[in-house]
């Protein structure tokens, strides 16, 4: 019985192995902040972004995607269009280290054994998770840094278009925002309490951030077999 199974989990082995392909590769671009501080606009990249990428296409319409991005989170009350924000005159700016897992769809058939160029827009979204410094404000509106780091859990909405540039390059353009399940990432917060006097804006409204930017990733793997999709 031992060696059946061994004989069987080799063979299930051998064919998930020939029926993968990978893609591995860069993302390059800017991030923006909308919370309590600063700019409201969905789209308006005002620090940089950067990190790596990794994919497993799973069939020519859907893909398992890892990534991990380095970025800076930035608001400036001053440069926001609310009268109330520029008078008050709050800033920031927020390292976060950024680890994203989920699925990435297609909307056309992306084969990348098929040899003519192929061109697609697509979705992503699954589930993130990034690391971030904690901060408040206090009375006169300077920054008292906590000395602690907090892990903001959030969503990715993901829209692209992606296209081949040789057998191995793929192109794409994407513009991601994350919706996440904390308010701590602009100050506007304490981590300590989320109930102290100090805390400000709309506390039943959580912080998002938005990635735009290019990805260039290098495709290598067998042949796969897409005969199940």
């Amino acid at each position: 019985m031992r060696y059946l199974t061994i004989i069987l989990f080799s063979i299930i082995f051998s064919q998930t192995a020939q029926s993968q392909i990978y893609e591995i590769g860069v993302f390059g671009g800017g991030s923006n902040f909308i919370g309590d501080v600063g700019k409201t606009n969905y789209i308006s990249p005002n620090q940089s972004a950067f990190g790596a990428i990794l994919k497993w296409n799973r069939s020519p319409r859907h893909s398992w995607r890892v990534s991990v991005i380095y970025a800076v989170l930035e608001g400036i009350d001053a440069k926001s269009d609310d009268p109330r924000r520029q008078e008050r005159d709050y800033s920031f700016d927020n390292n976060i280290f950024e680890i994203s897992a989920g699925m990435e769809f297609t909307f056309f058939d992306f084969n990348l054994h098929e040899y003519d160029n192929k061109t697609t827009p697509y979705l992503y979204t699954g589930i993130t998770s990034g690391r971030h410094s904690n901060f408040y404000f206090d009375n006169n509106g300077e920054i008292v840094g906590e000395g602690t780091y907090s892990w903001a859990f959030g969503i990715p909405m993901v829209l692209g278009v992606k296209t081949t540039l040789t057998d191995h390059l793929i192109l794409g353009a994407e513009i991601g925002a994350r919706y996440t399940f904390s308010d701590e990432l602009d100050g506007s917060v304490p981590d300590f309490d989320n109930e102290h006097p100090l805390s400000f804006g709309n506390t039943n409204s959580n912080d998002w951030y938005v990635f735009t930017g290019f990805t260039l990733t290098y495709t290598f793997g067998r042949r796969p077999c897409y005969c199940d999709f």
